[in-house]
């Protein structure tokens, strides 16, 4: 069994597209902008998330030199 050209269209092969000079405003497609979307989502979770123990934690030492 042989394959010609015409038998390898590309078909089931990963193709990552990147953007040429006449198209320098590509941004994906749906997926990708919502993969950035949630990306972006969770970060700033995870900065509220890290700036609420700091918060804590700064209130929790006033209060501990507050009692001594």
């Amino acid at each position: 069994m042989s394959t010609s050209s015409t038998d390898n269209d590309g078909q089931g092969m990963i193709v990552n597209p990147k953007p040429t000079a006449d198209n320098q405003d590509w941004d994906g497609d749906e997926a990708d902008r919502a993969d950035r979307l949630r990306f972006e989502e969770e970060q700033a979770m995870i900065r509220e998330q890290s700036e609420a123990r700091a918060a804590k934690a700064a209130a929790d030492e006033a209060a501990k030199k507050a009692t001594a």
